[in-house]
């Protein structure tokens, strides 16, 4: 019987990490629709995923916590523009994220930008900066607060 409760903790658990899972979105065409469809603003996280220690930091104190999950899933859409220096990238993605980085003229990793996406008359997507934050201590709460002030200028 003890047997039969562990296994069945075990599923369970696994089940509410799966439900949990965010959806990041690497292609930005693909967020700016989504964006527009659900009228929530874009989520730029500009990271070095593979090299950066404040990246690294910042997702696993704040973007993979409980508070955080429940957040973006009901404010923003998620959007990952990496640069990372030993994972393969193809070549649309590494031109569109540069593309970004220098719009923003983003310097330095984390930053995290968000967005606004709008149709113009001609079927071309504006992005609308709100704002942007970077690596933030104080855990997920004091990052929210922070995030949610730039989001309410929407």
């Amino acid at each position: 019987m003890k047997k039969i409760i562990l296994i069945f903790t075990f599923l369970i658990s696994g089940f509410i990490a799966q439900s949990q899972e965010l959806k990041w979105y690497t292609d930005v065409s693909v967020a700016s629709n989504l964006s527009i469809k659900e009228n929530k603003p874009m989520f730029l996280f500009f990271t070095g995923s593979d090299w950066c220690g404040w990246c690294i930091r910042l997702q696993k104190e704040v973007f993979r916590t409980p508070e955080f999950v429940k957040w973006a899933s009901d404010n923003v859409i998620l959007v990952e523009l990496d640069f990372p220096r030993k994972n393969e990238q193809t070549d649309a993605v590494k031109s569109q994220n540069a593309q970004l980085q220098q719009q923003l003229q983003v310097r330095g990793y984390p930053t995290v930008w968000f967005v606004n996406a709008t149709k113009t008359a001609d079927a071309k997507v504006n992005l609308n900066a709100l704002g942007s934050s970077g690596y933030v201590a104080g855990g997920p709460q004091v990052w929210l607060e922070g995030a949610n002030k730039i989001i309410q200028k929407k």
